[in-house]
């Protein structure tokens, strides 16, 4: 992924069709939901829960339109409980799922964050992810670049990266390659579509081209 936000689509992705949008994708764009015992819709992230899935893109557009229209009751061919601000709930799932990722990729010494230790790691062409807080100094994060061939991220806030770190702020964090980097680039890539209706614009307003 380039700063611009292109995400590289892997070739083995399952496909569904969102049922906002009518698309057809590869699963690892969308949202599953399953329906509960008790007729309630449930986020299904890690698409795990039993039940027959519905699915929808992982942007905010598109849930708040499944919502409003009643489109997961209609696909469920059946009454379906949504709750109040479910693409608010969405996007802090998301939110928890890159953290906890990111603080995996900590333990295992994958991950690194300050700027030292970032621009250390870039140099030895061992990173494979750069991220960056959206609220960070604009200037501070022009001198680095993200990895070439590599993926960038820019929509997560210095608070949400320091969760990670067990810091308070976090504004730089480099990954190394590997399946780990695939999981986070995947899930900040929904995410994005979560944090505001223009795909992420709003949340990372770091755009700049390496």
């Amino acid at each position: 992924m380039t700063r611009g936000g292109a995400e590289k689509v892997r070739e083995d992705g399952a496909e569904r069709k969102c049922i906002a949008t009518g698309d057809v994708q590869p699963k690892f764009g969308l949202i599953r939901f399953v329906i509960g015992p008790e007729g309630q819709l449930v986020p299904d992230l890690a698409e795990k829960l039993p039940g027959r899935g519905i699915w929808v893109s992982a942007s905010r557009s598109a849930i708040e339109t499944a919502a409003k229209k009643n489109l997961f009751t209609r696909a469920a061919k059946a009454p379906v409980k949504v709750p109040e601000g479910l693409a608010d709930w969405v996007e802090q799932l998301l939110i928890k799922r890159v953290v906890e990722l990111l603080s995996l990729g900590r333990k295992g010494g994958h991950a690194v964050a300050g700027f030292e230790k970032v621009k250390d790691m870039l140099m030895r062409d061992e990173a494979e992810v750069l991220i960056q807080a959206s609220d960070g100094s604009g200037r501070g994060k022009s001198k680095l670049s993200t990895p070439e061939g590599g993926r960038f991220i820019g929509w997560l806030t210095a608070d949400e990266l320091g969760q990670a770190f067990n810091r308070e702020k976090v504004i730089h964090v480099a990954l190394a390659a590997g399946g780990l980097a695939r999981r986070v680039v995947e899930e900040a890539a929904r995410l994005k579509g979560l944090r505001a209706e223009d795909g992420g614009k709003t949340a990372g307003k770091d755009r700049r081209a390496t």
